[in-house]
C-alpha cells in the first residue's frame, strides 16, 4: 500500500509539471479562443534568455527580472504586429498565425542565444523527502507551490480586477465587448505579458529538470491531452487535468506497463484523453457552446 500511495503521490505532483504548461495555453484561449501554439517556443525562449543571462554573470534576480521584461517586450510585439491587424478574423487565421510566431520566436531564440544545450541550477535539490512515511521529491513540492500560488494569484487577477473582468468579456463576445468600450488591444497585451509570466516559470522548472534546449518547446505536446481532460478555458480546469494525467500515466506504467512491455507512460494520457473527447468533449471544466438555432 505504500508503494501504491508513493506512485500515486510522485504522479500527482508529476501532473502539477504538465500543469503549468497548460495554464499558459488557457490563458490566451481565454482571451481569444485560439490554442496559441506559440506558448513552447515562449517557454523555451524564457529559459534560454534567463540561463545564457546567468551564464554571463548576472545575478539570478536581476536575471529574472530582465527575463521578465524581455518577455513583456515580446507580448507587446506580438500585440503589436501580429494579433491588431489580424483583429476579429477566424480562429484558423489566428491559429496558424501562433503557429509561425512559434517558429519565428524559436529562430530569434537561436539568433540571440546559439543551440547549445544549458544546465540550470534554481538552487533545490531533486531528492526524495520523507512525509508522512512516504518518499517524495522536494523538487516536486516546490513546484506544486508554485503551480498553487500561481493559481491563486490568476484567480484573483481574473476574478477581482478591472482587467479581468475585461478579459472574460472579451472571451464571451468580442465584439460585445468592443462595443461596450472594453480596448481589445490593452487585454491582449496584457493577457499575452500574463502568459510570458507563466512560460518564465515553466521554462526555469522545466529547464532545471531536463535542461535547457530547443526539445524544450516540445513540453507543450505534454499539455495537450491535460487540456483535453480539464477544459481550455478554465485554469483551475488545468491543474486538475494535469493530476489525473501525473497519477494515471504513473500508475499505469507502474501496474499495466509490464503486461504490455512497458513504455504505457508515454501514450497513455492520450489514450485517455480520447475517451474524455468521447464522452466530454469540453473537458472536466470546460465550458459548452450552446448555438440557438
Amino acid at each position: 500500500m505504500d508503494f501504491f500511495l508513493e506512485v500515486l503521490v510522485g504522479g500527482l505532483l508529476s501532473g502539477v509539471m504538465y500543469s503549468l504548461v497548460a495554464i499558459g495555453f488557457v490563458l490566451i484561449y481565454k482571451a481569444s479562443g485560439v490554442f496559441n501554439f506559440a506558448q513552447g517556443a515562449m517557454v523555451l525562449f524564457a529559459a534560454l534568455t534567463f540561463v545564457s543571462l546567468v551564464e554571463l554573470g548576472v545575478p539570478f534576480w536581476l536575471a529574472f527580472a530582465a527575463t521578465l521584461a524581455a518577455m513583456l517586450l515580446l507580448a507587446l510585439a506580438v500585440e503589436r504586429l501580429v494579433l491588431r491587424p489580424l483583429a476579429n478574423r477566424s480562429h484558423i487565421t489566428l491559429f496558424m498565425a501562433t503557429l509561425g510566431l512559434a517558429y519565428i520566436i524559436e529562430g530569434a531564440a537561436q539568433a540571440l542565444w546559439g543551440a547549445q544545450v544549458h544546465g540550470l541550477e534554481l538552487g533545490i535539490d531533486d531528492v526524495p523527502l520523507e512525509v508522512g512515511g512516504l518518499f517524495v521529491s522536494q523538487f516536486d513540492l516546490f513546484a506544486a507551490a508554485t503551480a498553487a500560488t500561481l493559481v491563486l494569484v490568476l484567480s484573483l487577477l481574473f476574478n477581482r480586477t478591472r482587467i479581468g473582468l475585461s478579459l472574460r468579456a472579451v472571451a464571451d463576445d468580442t465584439l460585445a465587448a468592443q462595443a461596450v468600450g472594453i480596448r481589445l488591444r490593452r487585454v491582449w497585451a496584457a493577457v499575452w505579458a500574463v502568459a510570458g509570466l507563466v512560460a518564465l516559470i515553466t521554462g526555469l522548472l522545466w529547464g532545471a529538470r531536463l535542461g535547457v534546449q530547443f526539445s524544450l518547446s516540445l513540453v507543450v505536446l505534454k499539455a495537450l491531452p491535460v487540456l483535453i481532460i480539464g477544459g481550455f478555458s478554465s485554469v483551475g480546469g488545468a491543474i486538475a487535468g494535469g493530476l489525473i494525467v501525473g497519477a494515471t500515466e504513473k500508475l499505469a506504467e507502474i501496474y499495466i506497463g509490464p503486461l504490455v512491455d512497458g513504455g504505457i507512460e508515454n501514450w497513455f494520457p492520450y489514450l485517455l484523453a480520447t475517451l474524455f473527447l468521447l464522452v466530454r468533449p469540453a473537458g472536466l471544466f470546460g465550458e459548452r457552446a450552446i448555438e440557438r438555432v
